[in-house]
């Protein structure tokens, strides 16, 4: 058995070893048994921090998502704030956030479908997003506000597609982010 560590940290460790597992064997293999032998705890340490494989599974898929909202958010304090250079900021932190975590970030939505948990996480999720999207690119464009968000929904739809589309092989990272950046600036001009 590993050492106690303080709670913060064991959650910390357990997220990390559950993503191994989910990048090593896929989602299939992701459960509170799997992962507590992996990270050398009992089943109740793993338990307790997630209660359920939904729990668990929900818990990465967040972890996955504020990494992402905290990498664009530290890319944009550095971008000046004309609307072709905060897209391509924009869409080149997603694809890294994306690149950075793999396709495991799709396994685990795809794993939790049917799950009234997960559903309701991920509408609060793409809320969040095109919250955060509409926040940032308002400004500069000349659109009104609520058409602005209307099409940060389909912005991040597009995004997500195109995260698949590096996944399935049919677009390259770079190529994802010219795509993306493209689609920000024709729409929102």
């Amino acid at each position: 058995m590993s050492k106690k560590l303080p709670r913060a940290e064991r959650r910390a460790q357990l997220l990390e070893t559950a993503r191994e597992i989910a990048r090593e064997l896929g989602t299939d293999a992701l459960t509170l048994g799997a992962l507590a032998e992996r990270a050398g705890v009992s089943k109740p340490i793993a338990y307790t921090h997630f209660e359920s494989r939904s729990g668990l599974m929900i818990a990465l898929y967040k972890e996955i998502n504020d990494r992402q909202i905290r990498d664009q958010q530290e890319a944009l304090k550095r971008q000046p704030a004309e609307l072709d250079e905060v897209a391509h900021v924009m869409a080149q932190a997603y694809m890294d956030c994306y690149a950075a975590v793999g396709p495991e970030w799709h396994a685990i939505g795809a794993a939790l479908k049917g799950d009234a948990q997960m559903e309701a996480y991920q509408r609060e999720m793409v809320d969040g997003h095109v919250e955060f999207y509409r926040a940032t690119l308002a400004p500069l464009s000349p659109l009104p506000n609520e058409e602005v968000r209307r099409r940060c929904i389909a912005i991040i739809g597009a995004a997500e597609a195109l995260s698949q589309g590096i996944t399935h092989g049919c677009i390259g990272k770079d190529d994802a982010v010219t795509e993306l950046t493209s689609l920000i600036t024709t729409w929102l001009r």
